[in-house]
């Protein structure tokens, strides 16, 4: 029986475990850090902190132990924030098996480096890029826990590895897809948070489908700009870790980066919606670093650069939209095939 480890008991990281429970013969371990949660699960097959009153799946086990947790795990899901990933491995490597692959459903970009979080799995572990997994896609993780139809991307350089762990987590209502462009699923998880930012601001000033649809097309444009002149394939970006995921996001309310801008757009400050919300919406400290990597790259991405205005600088969204909306006029030229260094946004 294959064994799985879910390194992380928030939303997406039980949702996840849970798949994996419901999707057959394996063993699931969940790892949170507070026994009460662990003790929950077990007992009440609940998460109480994030789906209060949703059952689990029976067979998931739980456990505050991380060493409990990775012991003789073939793969081992990190679902922790992005900006806590390369600390947190520094802390479980010595309890990682050898063996193991990795697998990180985090949608982020690391603060300083400009790493994604494959990079920053296969640096810290000292791993082959073969042996890093990525799962994103249209994934909001409290449809997926209450068992409504979902679909993902599974992504690895290794195809047989992508496809071993497609088989461990496809169930009646989880549909995995799998793919070797883990750079183009990767950017397409990281960027879509902060459209779904720069969408939510736009709802919270007041605005219709009409500025929603334009922010979401052009976010479109600067994920392929960026993600194309890092190797990926354009192709990658008009597919569920693309457009889908980016669609979701953008347009749910169960998005914490949505949610997170349309209170930012309603008047609120960034400390008084971090405040407020207490739980991570990743595009708020990931804007920093994928507009770094954009400039290392020459790559035009004037969607995150309002994003990043706004949450780190201290412009007002009425001041963002006037910067946005006064840009040089240019011809549109969008097509998957837009290249970094073509019309921008």
């Amino acid at each position: 029986m294959t064994r799985v480890a879910v390194l992380g008991s928030g939303s997406w990281g039980t949702a996840f475990a849970n798949v994996v429970a419901d999707a057959g013969d394996t063993d699931v371990v969940l790892w949170g850090r507070r026994d009460d949660v662990a003790d929950a699960i077990n007992q009440r097959h609940e998460n109480p902190d994030y789906f209060p009153g949703i059952a689990l799946n029976p067979k998931l086990r739980a456990t505050a132990d991380v060493a409990e947790a990775l012991h003789g795990a073939e793969f081992v899901v990190v679902a922790v924030p992005s900006q806590t990933l390369r600390e947190n491995l520094a802390a479980w490597s010595e309890l990682i098996p050898g063996d193991a692959a990795v697998v990180s459903l985090m949608k982020g970009v690391e603060l300083g480096t400009s790493r994604r979080m494959s990079q920053v799995v296969s640096e810290e572990l000292g791993l082959s890029v073969d042996r890093v997994v990525v799962v994103s896609g249209p994934n909001l993780a409290r449809e997926i826990v209450e068992r409504q139809p979902a679909t993902a991307v599974v992504a690895c350089p290794h195809e047989p590895t992508a496809v071993r762990l497609q088989h461990i987590c496809k169930s009646a209502y989880f549909r995995p897809y799998t793919t070797t462009d883990l750079v183009g699923v990767e950017l397409g998880g990281a960027v879509k948070n902060v459209i779904a930012l720069a969408v939510g601001v736009a709802v919270g000033m007041g605005f219709g489908d009409n500025a929603k649809a334009a922010l979401i097309t052009r976010g479109l444009a600067e994920t392929v700009r960026l993600a194309v002149a890092l190797g990926a394939d354009e192709h990658t970006l008009a597919g569920l870790a693309g457009m889908g995921d980016l669609v979701a996001t953008c347009s749910s309310g169960l998005s914490r980066n949505r949610t997170f801008g349309e209170k930012l757009g309603s008047g609120m400050t960034v400390d008084e919606v971090i405040t407020e919300t207490r739980q991570t919406a990743e595009g708020v400290r990931s804007s920093e670093s994928i507009l770094a990597l954009a400039r290392a790259n020459d790559v035009e991405m004037p969607i995150t650069e309002a994003v990043v205005a706004m949450m780190h600088n201290d412009l007002s969204p009425a001041e963002a939209l006037l910067a946005f909306m006064s840009r040089t006029a240019k011809p549109e030229r969008y097509g998957m095939g837009e290249r970094a260094g073509g019309p921008s946004t």
